[in-house]
C-alpha cells in the first residue's frame, strides 16, 4: 500500500477516526494501531505478517531473559548475542542467502567444482532491515540498561507501528516506547506541521523524484551508451535529486501521519547535499540509519579511538556493513567502500590539520562553498553504484562521462535545469525561512489552511504521473 494512493487515503481516514475514538483506552488504542499496522504491512504479502510477528517475539522474549534477576553478567550477555543472533540470522537469509549462494556457486565453477551449493532466492519482505534494526536496537539499549523491558504489545506496536514501518525512519524504544504508553491529547496536535509535511512529501515523491526518474535518470542508467556525456552527468546529478526527493518525501510523509496520531519521530533529513565533508554528509542523510550505525557498530568497534589506522579500520567496517545493509549486491558494497574510504581521508586530513593547529574552514566563505561542490560531488559519483543494476551498468555510466563527448545532447532540458537549480537551492536555503513558512500556515484560519491544501494536492495531481512508483528505500 503506496502512501500517495487512494486506497491509502480510505485507510489512512479510518485508522485515524478509530485511532482517536479509542484514545481515552491505551489497551484498545494500542490492539487497534496493531492491527492497522499488520493490515498494513499484510497489503503486500500476508504471510510475511509471521516474520515480523517472530522478530517481535524475539526482542520480547530476549529482553526479558536479559533482565532476568537471576541471570549473571556473562548470561545476560549470551542472552543478548543470541537475540542477535536469530534476528540477524532471518535478515541474512531473506536478504543475503541469494547472494551468497550464487557468488559461491559461481566461483565454483571458475574452479572445475561444478554445483557444490543449492542456489536459493528467497522473496525479500518488504522493510526487513528497517523493522529488524529497531528490534535489535531494543534489545541492545536493555542489555545496556538503557532501556526496560516493555510489555508485549508495547513491544509490538514498536516495531510495527505503520508510519515508520516501511522505510522508516529507524525509532529507537527510548523514543517511541513512552509515546506510546502515553495518553494522547488531539488538542495538543500540530496538525498544521502534519499536514505541511504530508504536503511537501507529496510533492517531493509525486512530482520531482517521478519527473527526474522518467526524463533522464531511467533512460540513461537502462542503457548508458546511447546517451553524451552530459546526459549522463545531469543522470547522475538527476538520481542524486531523485533518490533525495524519493526518501525525503517519504520521511516527510511518515513523521506527518505519525504526528496526525499524536507520535513524534526524530528528524532524518536535515539538507544533506548542503554538507561539506562526507561526515557532515552522514550527519544529515538518513539520520536514524547514520546514528544507529554510530551507536552500534562504529563505537563498540572503537569509534576514533586509536590510532589513524585502527580508526580508518573502524571506519571501512561501518560503511562496507551499512552499504550491505542496503542490498546483498557488489554494487552496494562499492557504494559504502568509497563513503569509507572518503570518511578515511577526510578523518586523516582534520587530524593532520588539528596537529599543526590549523582552524578549520569558515562557513560562508569560498573555501567551504568549494568544499559543498567536491562533496556533493563525490556523493554523486558514489550514487552511480548505488542506482546502477550492476557494476558493469556502473562502469559504462563512468566511461560515458569520459568518452560520451561526440554524443549530440538529447535530453537536457530548460524545465531539468531549473528543477536541479530549485531542489539545490531549497538545500541552501536557511532552516529559518521553512519555520516562518510554517509558522505563517500554522496561524492562518482553517479556510485559508484548507485552500492552501486544496491548492497544493491540485498541483501535485496535474504536474505529477498517472501511477506513482513505489518509493526506492521500499526495497531495503
Amino acid at each position: 500500500m503506496l502512501f500517495p494512493t487512494i486506497d491509502f487515503a480510505i485507510f489512512f481516514a479510518v485508522a485515524f477516526t478509530v485511532c482517536w475514538l479509542l484514545s481515552p483506552f491505551p489497551r484498545y488504542w494500542k490492539l487497534a494501531v496493531l492491527g492497522f499496522s499488520y493490515f498494513f504491512y499484510a497489503w503486500w504479502d500476508p504471510k510475511f505478517v509471521l516474520l515480523l510477528v517472530a522478530e517481535t517475539l524475539i526482542a520480547y522474549v530476549g529482553g526479558q531473559l536479559i533482565t532476568n534477576r537471576a541471570a549473571t553478567l556473562k548470561a545476560r550477555k549470551l542472552w543478548m548475542f543470541g537475540s542477535i543472533a536469530c534476528l540477524l540470522g532471518l535478515l541474512a537469509y531473506f536478504k543475503y542467502a541469494g547472494f551468497f549462494t550464487l557468488n559461491v556457486d559461481n566461483l565454483a565453477h571458475r574452479m572445475g567444482m561444478g554445483n557444490i551449493v543449492p542456489l536459493l532466492q528467497p522473496t525479500l519482505p518488504v522493510a526487513i532491515s528497517f523493522f529488524t534494526f529497531m528490534a535489535m536496537s531494543y534489545v541492545i539499549d536493555i542489555y545496556r540498561k538503557q532501556l526496560v523491558p516493555a510489555r508485549p504489545i508495547d513491544v509490538a506496536v514498536y516495531l510495527a507501528f505503520f508510519p515508520h514501518l516501511i522505510a522508516g525512519p529507524i525509532v529507537r524504544g527510548g523514543e517511541l516506547l513512552p509515546q506510546i504508553r502515553q495518553r494522547r491529547d488531539p488538542n495538543h496536535i500540530d496538525y498544521a506541521r502534519a499536514t505541511q509535511l504530508i504536503m511537501m512529501g507529496l510533492f517531493k515523491k509525486v512530482v520531482i523524484s517521478s519527473y527526474l526518474a522518467t526524463a533522464i535518470v531511467d533512460p540513461v542508467f537502462a542503457s548508458p551508451k546511447s546517451f553524451s556525456a552530459i546526459d549522463s552527468a545531469f543522470a547522475v546529478w538527476g538520481y542524486a535529486f531523485q533518490i533525495y526527493c524519493d526518501f525525503s518525501g517519504y520521511t516527510d510523509i511518515a513523521i506527518g501521519l505519525a504526528l496526525l496520531l499524536g507520535i513524534r519521530f526524530p528528524l532524518n533529513f536535515d539538507k544533506p547535499y548542503s554538507a561539506n565533508t562526507l561526515q557532515d554528509f552522514w550527519r544529515r542523510w538518513h539520520i536514524t540509519l547514520s546514528r544507529w550505525l554510530r551507536d552500534y557498530l562504529y563505537i563498540p568497534l572503537g569509534g576514533n579511538r586509536g590510532n589513524n589506522t585502527e580508526v580508518a579500520r573502524n571506519i571501512m567496517i561501518t560503511m562496507i556493513l551499512g552499504g550491505l545493509w542496503h542490498g546483498a549486491d557488489w554494487t552496494f558494497l562499492i557504494w559504502g567502500g568509497l563513503h569509507g574510504s572518503g570518511q578515511v581521508v577526510g578523518h586523516i586530513r582534520r587530524q593532520r590539520r588539528e596537529d599543526l593547529g590549523l582552524p578549520g574552514v569558515a562557513k560562508g566563505t569560498w573555501r567551504h562553498w568549494i568544499q559543498v561542490f567536491l562533496t556533493f560531488q563525490f556523493v554523486c559519483l558514489a550514487w552511480i553504484f548505488f542506482r546502477a543494476t550492476s557494476v558493469a551498468n556502473a562502469m559504462q555510466m563512468l566511461g560515458r562521462l569520459f568518452s560520451g563527448w561526440n554524443t549530440a545532447t538529447t535530453l537536457i532540458t530548460p524545465l531539468l535545469i531549473v528543477t536541479f537549480i530549485a531542489v539545490m537551492v531549497v538545500q541552501l536555503v536557511p532552516s529559518k525561512v521553512g519555520d516562518r513558512a510554517t509558522t505563517w500556515f500554522s496561524n492562518q484560519h482553517l479556510a485559508v489552511q484548507s485552500l492552501c491544501v486544496a491548492a497544493g494536492l491540485l498541483i501535485i495531481t496535474t504536474l505529477g504521473p498517472a501511477g506513482v512508483a513505489p518509493f526506492i528505500y521500499y526495497r531495503f
